[in-house]
């Protein structure tokens, strides 16, 4: 929920667009050979004289990162032009070494696109996707200070040139609620395709984003102001609050908004001015002259479209329609790709997929919940319990092998040990009692041991019944199958 004051809501309309910023997974850097990750490396370490923009040096295009663009843009129904090509945009940073950056202006690799979102307070819309562009990162800029109190920077360079995509949106959303379903919505697909990681907090998925308010009813946009230097889906939502409240009561006041870029502050939660907003012809755009244009064929594009994996939603109403779970359950199994392999691959070794949504429920509640307490195994292809295991778990309390409450005993040890089900219920003798012959005795002597109990259920006190139950079970130490006794104890105390 936002925490826009009433005023401003009833008296203004929030308009929001993303620029998203993605780093692409690739090996090697947009137009030369450096390794792309240099996450590990040592600073300036992974360059060459094309990243340290040196004279005399021609780039060549990573043929990877552009069909990873094209194919997020598929996923997120964009249109692919047969014609593509890249420009100079220039600007006297720092960070840029050629003093330039190889970007896309005019004729993108994609446009046209949308995707569906979804609020409390706002239902379903669909926020229009204006591009996916690809171009080179810039390299980093480590802020420093000595011992005398001087601020200083140095610059690394490993990052300069490795491939980044970039999503722009149309202004279409209407709250800070909606930016951020958008951007989680938006990094669990890249996760999906496998293009990106997609890790915020690690500079691979950077956001901007450009807010303004108009009078309710309005039709023309208002000033916009650009925030950055957000580094968490958090500090984006808090972001746009703060602006929507800060933008009200300045026009509340009759003052007039100030197209500008401001930065976060997210130890004081505020935004502070940076620099008035560049439009496009202050980067002076001109074409690449040392890379051609890209002619992209239909028959590319489909061969692309007919790789893409299935999308979170699909898998949803895929995990929902076969094997009947909740939508709660659905969206939790498919919030990371890992979760949704683990499930599947969960079924596949199930004897009967019936049984899905009981292999839901084991993965869901306890596996999840074991990981939330072991910092041990934080990831779920870490696990000890494999899908194979919860396969086999839930075989045998659908078998009747064990019980319910047997079977969490078997999943913590199969936690501790990694062992299968079968190895820790011989190990532990915990093979359920079962059947007439077996069970008939322990509940013979328990109604001859609770004459009070057997009174009282016959006088039609129902929770007599399972103390009953309970007796059997501790006189079993567990073992037997609680349904069955039940049911083997109304029949034989209603027959004396």
């Amino acid at each position: 929920m936002t925490t826009t004051t009433p005023d401003a809501a009833t008296e203004f309309e929030t308009v929001i667009g993303l620029e998203v910023h993605c780093q692409l997974r690739t090996q090697s850097k947009m137009f030369c050979r450096c390794p792309a990750d240099y996450a590990s490396a040592e600073p300036n370490t992974f360059v060459c004289p094309l990243c340290l923009g040196m004279p005399g040096t021609l780039p060549v295009i990573n043929r990877t990162a552009v069909e990873w663009t094209i194919r997020t843009a598929l996923a997120l129904n964009m249109t692919i032009p047969e014609l593509s090509k890249f420009d100079r945009k220039n600007y006297p940073y720092p960070d840029l070494m050629k003093g330039y950056q190889i970007s896309q202006y005019d004729m993108p690799l994609s446009e046209g696109g949308w995707m569906d979102v979804e609020t409390e307070d706002l239902g379903l819309r669909r926020i229009g996707i204006t591009r996916v562009h690809l171009e080179e990162d810039t390299a980093r800029l480590l802020h420093r200070e000595n011992e005398a109190g001087e601020r200083y920077s140095l610059v690394d360079v490993n990052r300069s040139g490795v491939p980044l995509m970039e999503i722009v949106s149309e202004p279409d959303m209407r709250s800070p609620d909606e930016a951020r379903v958008y951007l989680v919505q938006l990094r669990q697909i890249l996760r999906y395709l496998g293009v990106s990681t997609a890790d915020m907090e690690k500079g691979s998925f950077r956001c901007d984003a450009n807010v303004s308010l108009r009078p309710v009813g309005a039709d023309e946009y208002g000033a916009k102001v650009e925030i950055k230097n957000m580094n968490s889906f958090r500090g984006v939502h808090s972001a746009l609050e703060h602006e929507v409240v800060r933008q009200a009561a300045v026009l509340r006041a009759g003052g007039v908004i100030d197209q500008e870029t401001r930065g976060w502050d997210e130890d004081r939660q505020i935004t502070l001015s940076q620099r008035s907003k560049e439009e496009a012809h202050d980067y002076r755009y001109f074409p690449e002259p040392d890379l051609p244009p890209l002619s992209i064929t239909r028959e590319a594009v489909e061969r692309i479209r007919g790789e893409l994996p299935e999308l979170p939603d699909q898998r949803v109403a895929r995990f929902q329609s076969e094997y009947g779970l909740g939508e709660f359950e659905a969206n939790l199994l498919t919030e990371e790709p890992a979760r949704a392999d683990y499930f599947d691959a969960a079924v596949a070794a199930l004897d009967d997929p019936s049984n899905a949504r009981e292999a839901a429920n084991w993965i869901t509640g306890d596996l999840f919940a074991q990981i939330n307490k072991d910092l041990a195994h934080p990831e779920l292809d870490a696990q000890p319990i494999t899908p194979t295991h919860i396969a086999d778990l839930v075989g045998l309390i659908v078998g009747g092998d064990i019980s319910r409450s047997q079977a969490r005993t078997v999943f913590e040890a199969m936690y501790e040990t990694g062992d299968t089900p079968a190895t820790v219920v011989k190990a532990k003798g915990l093979t359920q009692i079962s059947g007439e012959d077996a069970l008939s005795p322990i509940i013979q002597q328990v109604i001859a041991d609770n004459d009070s109990a057997v009174d009282d259920y016959r006088s039609g006190k129902e929770a007599a019944l399972k103390y009953l139950v309970g007796q059997v079970m501790r006189h079993s130490r567990g073992q037997a199958n609680p349904q069955q006794a039940s049911e083997l104890l109304v029949a034989a105390l209603g027959s004396d």
